[in-house]
């Protein structure tokens, strides 16, 4: 039986298969890893009159975030690096979950939408991003004419 942490066995990247020792066999080539799905986990809430997103961003600096608004579309991308040139001085890594990269996520929130309208905060890991409604599309208006 392997040790786990965090419900995940420990050496599980190590022993899964032969050919995983070779980095250019291997199956999960995710820049974050078989962790990828857990990043960027998005809070979407509607107000009266605005969306609000919630997005989970653990371990990134305001300055590695960053957020365009391009035909309506919103993406919010993320990199994080390591410097290399730091080494550990206690011995080499057996494991290393702490990956570096980027990841973005985009969502669709309407052509009519300015980028001076959409605000952002980031503060303790979270980014919240709020944007106006767009306006509901009129309906045509029926007009009757009297007959005489």
């Amino acid at each position: 039986m392997l040790p786990s942490v965090f419900g995940e066995k420990l050496f599980d990247d190590m022993f899964n298969d032969a050919f995983t020792l070779v980095p250019a066999f291997a199956r999960n080539s995710q820049v974050f890893g078989a962790n990828a799905k857990n990043l960027m986990k998005t809070d979407v809430r509607e107000l009266e009159k605005t969306y609000e997103l919630d997005i989970d961003l653990p371990g990134f600096k305001k300055e590695d975030v960053k957020i365009e608004l391009d035909n309506g579309y919103l993406t919010i991308s993320a990199t994080q690096s390591s410097d290399d040139g730091e080494k550990d001085k206690k011995g080499q890594y057996i494991r290393r979950e702490r990956y570096t990269g980027e990841c973005s996520r985009s969502f669709y929130i309407g052509e009519n939408v300015d980028h001076k309208d959409v605000t952002a905060k980031f503060e303790n890991g979270i980014l919240q991003i709020s944007f106006p409604k767009a306006p509901e599309p009129k309906q045509p208006e029926t007009k009757l004419i009297s007959i005489a």
